[in-house]
Parts: structure tokens; sequence; C-alpha cells
């Protein structure tokens, strides 16, 4: 049985998700505006697969 040593991306998401939490409320606000800044910085730099079908024609 071989073990995963690649760190698994959702691990710091998670460890960034327990922080904020452990922040004061009026703190939370902006640290979730950060990580939503930082995750859509995120997908929007992410390659595009252009081969595949719209969300919309999924489903039709």
């Amino acid at each position: 049985m071989s073990e995963n040593t690649e760190p698994d991306p959702a691990d710091g998401l998670w460890s960034r998700l327990r922080l904020i939490e452990g922040q004061p409320l009026d703190a939370r606000a902006a640290a979730y505006q950060s990580l939503h800044d930082d995750l859509a910085r995120r997908l929007e730099s992410a390659p595009r697969d252009h081969g595949s079908t719209s969300r919309g024609a999924e489903h039709a």
C-alpha cells in the first residue's frame, strides 16, 4: 500500500476556515472576504477545458 505524500489543497482551506472561525465575530467578515477574493483569483487563473460542454447542456 502506498501513501499519498502530496499535500491536499483542501487541508489548507480547512485550516484557514478554522482560523477564521476562531476570530472575533467582527473580524470574520473581512477574513471571509479575503478568502473569497483569493479563491476567486485562483478560479479565474485556472486553465479552462474548452472541450467540455456548457453547464446548461449537461443536464438537457
